[in-house]
């Protein structure tokens, strides 16, 4: 039995000295993304963490949907007979009618979207959660954390940083990632300075209460030292060619989103092999 005094598996992995393999979406090359399929393919690869999003429905229920809308990855068009229905237009009863997987596959005909509930309890038999907030506020994602003991035992991101700084301080044990560039850009130019990950959002990045900042490819040594030096990891997304993947390594990034884990795991190999 573990003792009380063991570290949550979140702050285990965040220790580890090798890079960690995200699944983005689950296993998402290679089933519809965000379904449990998708997490089970996540789950057999090996993958460090699975990542998922979550909006919330029109009866308050946080539901694992990367998209506002459902035309791209449901039936929800054929069904309903219109376009962008909004995830936050229906219930959770609702939702669950339509189909999730056919768009990807015919195998997949007739997989459902899950509540976040449901993809916790799938995911965390074994394995570690990255919640990406979509949509919904800090205290109802809260909430469902400590009903089900998971507190640590996920890992919680968002665009928003806002939210980050609402869900830090009502629960400051919790383990954060901030995503960036943040949200608080939107509407505005970004140039490829403000794009990049540099000193000065590291520094934003710990106001939020954050561990972690998660970034995409524009990133550079000197930022990832800093980091570090701060006491941050940094992870990058979206990763799924072994060139990049090993580019960024080389600065010194700490994990790797994927849509292919597998991949990722072989270019690690490799990379081994040669040093």
């Amino acid at each position: 039995m573990k003792s009380s005094n063991s570290p949550a598996p979140a702050e285990t992995l965040l220790a580890l000295r090798r890079p960690l393999v995200i699944a983005h979406r689950g296993y998402s090359q290679f089933a519809p993304e965000n379904t449990l399929p998708a997490f089970q393919l996540a789950k057999a690869a090996g993958a460090d963490l699975i990542e998922l999003d979550y909006h919330h429905t029109k009866d308050g229920v946080p539901v694992v949907l990367h998209d506002a809308e459902l035309d791209r990855t449901t039936d929800a068009r054929a069904r309903w007979g219109k376009t962008k229905i909004r995830v936050a237009s229906r219930t959770l009863e609702e939702l669950q009618t339509l189909d999730a997987g056919r768009w990807f596959e015919a195998r997949y005909a007739g997989t459902r979207i899950s509540s976040l509930t449901e993809a916790l309890a799938f995911i965390q038999t074994g394995n570690v959660t990255l919640i990406e907030r979509k949509s919904g506020d800090a205290a109802t994602c809260l909430q469902l954390l400590r009903d089900r003991k998971l507190i640590n035992r996920v890992i919680v991101q968002s665009f928003d940083w806002d939210y980050l700084k609402a869900f830090h301080q009502l629960e400051p044990r919790q383990l954060l990632a901030a995503l960036g560039p943040p949200e608080l850009l939107t509407g505005k130019k970004r140039s490829a300075t403000v794009k990049r990950l540099d000193r000065l959002w590291v520094d934003e990045a710990r106001k939020c209460g954050a561990r972690v900042v998660v970034w995409n490819r524009q990133t550079t040594r000197q930022a990832v030292n800093y980091a570090h030096q701060q006491g941050l990891r940094v992870w990058s997304y979206t990763i799924d060619d072994p060139a990049l993947a090993n580019a960024l390594l080389d600065l010194g990034v700490d994990g790797l989103i994927t849509n292919n884990p597998a991949l990722l795991w072989r270019t690690l190999a490799i990379r081994a092999t040669l040093r």
